[in-house]
């Protein structure tokens, strides 16, 4: 077996790790942030040079002020949309495998560069469930596929990612014991959930390895989810939320909230782009009683700035995982935000995919036909499974002494890999 590569390919972040003959190791894919085992998962495309990929497109992208170049984002969410197939930048057509294989070639040229050859074989990871439409999710494996293929990977399996997570934690369990285990995988995008029975001299063989997955579950829940409770409660009212305009009869009209759900999807904000939607804005600006507000608007969408007010949303967030309080800050030529929020704020705003997440995992139990008490270790990986809300729907089910928290951003490429020598 040569090496071959565990990729995942995720909503907001990706990580590689490498198998070579059965040793598995993590692979710094970044050297342009303080976490050199994550590369973000964007695309800048720019009219003179062309790609860039992860820190380098963030950088450029904030340079630019996001003139001559279109950033992408949030890729991976649009893969079992049949809606969207693909974009036109600078009067180029891209269809959506072409955008997610200019990530997956650079993943690719790094860790053929760590190897020191050429690789072609790679195990993909994937949720649960991509959509619960069968056919939505067929076709985000199958566009997947196509995008590794176009990056020059000739030979690929999936895996799916909670599944790829429990066997990172193979190698710390004790020699000569065996532990049924919940493992709860938070992504971006998704909350994927899998109980297994492990053992630790289990047999590297795809039978051995189906007939030890008792059950799996998923929801589209993730960080990008909480981002988005925080941007609708404490952010949207900058922008225009709560104002009315007039109609030519002279008659009361509310903001159209559809515009702000579209500014609460990070990835959806370009699309408001299109003149229709540019010309009613520009004409509530006309006729409301606070033009400065839908001047924050209209600067976010042209400037294309959703990136920026997220990534400051995600800073008071990931705060608020060790602190009682924090400030989204965020400030730029047009627009200034201050906002605090506490933490009980912010549980407030995610209490109802709290309790979605608890019932999947309730559901994932009774699937496998086993109760808390037959769990041994709850696993937990991904950025949001530190936010204590989070935390606590596991310590109230199993109690503190049975968490067991993984590698947060690393442990499904290194079980994807890992997952090579079962294939």
């Amino acid at each position: 077996m040569g090496t071959i590569m565990g990729i995942d390919f995720g909503t907001t972040n990706s990580a590689l790790a490498l198998n070579n003959k059965g040793s598995v190791r993590v692979a710094n894919i970044n050297n342009l942030t303080s976490d050199e085992r994550t590369l973000r998962s964007v695309l800048l495309m720019n009219k003179k040079r062309g790609a860039e990929v992860g820190q380098k497109a963030v950088d450029q992208y904030i340079r630019s002020e996001g003139k001559g170049c279109r950033f992408l984002q949030s890729l991976k969410a649009f893969l079992p949309d049949s809606g969207f197939t693909g974009t036109t930048i600078f009067g180029k057509s891209f269809e959506i495998e072409d955008l997610v294989a200019f990530i997956l070639t650079e993943v690719k040229r790094i860790g053929e560069q760590k190897a020191g050859h050429s690789i072609d074989r790679a195990v993909l990871g994937r949720p649960v469930f991509f959509s619960e439409d069968t056919a939505k999710d067929r076709l985000a494996e199958s566009r997947l596929r196509i995008a590794a293929i176009r990056a020059g990977i000739s030979d690929i399996s999936f895996e799916y990612e909670p599944i790829a997570a429990t066997l990172a934690y193979l190698g710390r369990m004790d020699t000569n014991t065996e532990e049924t285990v919940l493992m709860g995988d938070f992504g971006g995008g998704t909350s994927d959930f899998t109980v297994m029975r492990l053992r630790s001299d289990m047999p590297t063989t795809q039978e051995e390895k189906r007939k030890r997955i008792l059950s799996m579950g998923g929801v589209y829940i993730g960080g990008d989810t909480f981002d988005s409770r925080i941007m609708w409660e404490k952010l949207t009212p900058y922008f225009g939320r709560d104002l009315t305009s007039r109609d030519m009869k002279g008659s009361s009209l509310p903001m159209p909230l559809w515009i702000m759900h579209t500014l609460c999807e990070w990835h959806m904000i370009p699309f408001l782009r299109d003149q229709k939607t540019l010309e009613m804005i520009r004409e509530i600006k006309r006729t409301t009683d606070d033009p400065r507000l839908i001047e924050n608007l209209e600067h976010l969408v042209h400037e294309n700035k959703g990136f920026s007010v997220f990534q400051a949303i995600e800073k008071a967030k990931t705060k608020l995982s060790t602190e009682m309080s924090a400030v989204i800050s965020y400030s730029d030529r047009h627009i200034h935000l201050e906002e605090p929020i506490c933490r009980t704020e912010f549980e407030s705003f995610i209490a109802k995919d709290l309790n979605t997440i608890s019932d999947c995992v309730v559901k994932t139990l009774s699937d496998a036909h086993i109760s808390t008490e037959g769990i041994d270790k709850v696993l937990l990986t991904g950025g949001s499974s530190f936010v204590p809300a989070v935390r606590h729907i596991f310590t109230k089910m199993f109690g503190e002494h049975k968490l067991v928290h993984l590698d947060a951003f690393t442990s499904v490429a290194h079980g994807l890999a890992l997952s090579a020598s079962f294939h």
